[in-house]
């Protein structure tokens, strides 16, 4: 989690961003908080508060870029998820059909050939190695103690925009641990358990407990704060909508129709999110040691976090989330899905056709999370647009397949377009391109200055923006 200091003064009905407002000549601006008792929440972004000027402004660019990174670990079964033909036309394969089932192929752009050399290991240890350089791009180094991988693309694009918001990026994930120890053939558990790299050294950590997350977000929380403040903070707090009540209500008069339903929608989600949550608890407790698969609820776990990004990224308290479905390797079971044994083990399949099939409702049931929450991203309108549009999504894995550990033509999904400047709706294949080629256009496109990434980038991939 990489934290920016919030600004003071949470004790008001309505307050603009100080960073926006001072850019702007008049009063209110389209990003604002409401306050009360304490607690400041974010709003989604609403053109009624935008001087006219700026709503103009706004018509070319109908709101800010985001981009978020959606791991999955273990490889995917390529032959059910790589389309038999390019171009705009390509047919749903199994894997890929929860996409088509939500009516979000025009909205993803499909990418194979596209390798990742740098993240091949030395010898054994390719999951750790793969997800270590699943967003760096680079080797690194096989060790339990001496670390060293390089930055992330996403910390890239995080520091290109500054202080814009209070949380210069979100780390979010389904399994925890520590980053100590040996996971994967000599190996850090800092490698495996990581994504988002601040520097060659320094992994972010993700945050796996709902709770936290939101606390994080909109409570106030306290890492420091003991057991029984905690407990105490809990049983005697009122929703946090309680304490803008009063607040919202005057803002309703100042909005247009479409915002006030938008600001309706939007507390309304908020209130039953924050419900989910409290009943979910507090999650796992993880260790130094080995981490235990003991959620309650794994498959409303996940979508609670996918609902928290969401809602990070309406309400501006982020542009920058990566989120793990798993740490690299992950040994969980689906057994939800009927499907027996760990993940890790299926993955390796020798071809056999029962694993086939069983690796292959793993990998659909993962498409079809990521389908859940483009479909939810493309469903908070933006002006003329929606978040979706103006988001890059790019989803994959550590290895190209379980059996193989090949870190060449890689299972890629790109969802979202930039504000309408990367090619949706088709496959390509690249004919071995680069995932740091990739990186390079994507960050391009979000506007940092960059011409290389990683190992191997040496400047963006051609053929996929418009």
């Amino acid at each position: 989690m990489r934290l920016r200091k919030r600004h003071p003064g949470a004790h008001f009905s309505l307050v603009a961003d100080r960073h926006a407002q001072a850019r702007q000549p008049r009063g209110f601006t389209r990003r604002a908080f409401l306050g009360g008792a304490g607690v400041a929440l974010g709003l989604p972004m609403l053109e009624s508060l935008a001087p006219r000027s700026i709503r103009v402004a706004q018509a070319a660019h109908d709101g800010p870029l985001r981009l978020v990174s959606f791991y999955v670990p273990n490889g995917i079964d390529m032959a059910g998820f790589t389309p038999i033909t390019t171009g705009p036309d390509y047919a749903p394969t199994p894997i890929l059909q929860p996409l088509f089932d939500m009516m979000l192929e025009q909205n993803v752009l499909i990418l194979s050939g596209l390798d990742n050399a740098p993240a091949k290991p030395d010898g054994a240890g390719d999951h750790a190695a793969g997800t270590g350089g699943f967003m760096t791009c680079r080797h690194v180094n096989k060790s339990e103690v001496d670390i060293v991988n390089g930055i992330s693309m996403d910390q890239v694009f995080a520091q290109h925009l500054g202080d814009t918001t209070s949380i210069a990026s979100l780390q979010l994930g389904i399994e925890g641990g520590a980053s100590v120890g040996n996971c994967d053939s000599g190996y850090s558990c800092a490698y495996s358990r990581n994504i988002s790299w601040a520097n060659e050294s320094t992994p972010l950590p993700k945050l796996t407990s709902p709770q936290v997350a939101f606390d994080l977000m909109f409570g106030g929380y306290d890492p420091a704060a003991t057991a029984e403040e905690i407990a105490r903070r809990r049983a005697y707090r009122l929703s946090i909508l309680d304490y803008v009540e009063e607040d919202a209500t005057a803002l309703q008069s100042k909005l247009g129709m479409s915002d006030r339903v938008k600001l309706e929608q939007y507390l309304d989600g908020v209130r039953d999110l924050e419900l989910r949550i409290a009943s979910e608890g507090d999650g796992p407790v993880c260790d130094t040691g080995s981490y235990s698969y003991t959620f309650a609820d794994f498959p409303s776990h996940v979508r609670v976090m996918l609902d928290l990004i969401v809602l990070a990224l309406s309400c501006d308290t982020t542009r920058v989330v990566s989120f793990m479905l798993g740490n690299g390797g992950s040994g969980r079971t689906y057994d939800f899905l009927g499907v027996p044994g760990a993940h890790h083990d299926i993955s390796h399949h020798g071809s056999d056709p029962v694993k086939l099939d069983q690796l292959r409702t793993i990998d659909t049931w993962e498409v079809a999370q990521l389908a859940y929450l483009l479909d939810r991203l493309r469903a908070v309108t933006e002006g003329d647009s929606n978040m979706l549009e103006n988001s890059l999504v790019f989803f994959s894995s550590e290895i190209e397949d379980g059996n193989s550990h090949s870190h060449y033509n890689m299972p890629v999904i790109l969802g979202g377009s930039a504000g309408g400047h990367m090619i949706n709706g088709q496959h390509m294949n690249m004919d071995d391109g680069k995932v740091s080629e990739l990186f390079v256009s994507m960050l391009q496109l979000l506007g940092a200055d960059i011409g290389s990434f990683g190992d191997d980038g040496n400047g963006p991939l051609a053929g996929i923006t418009v």
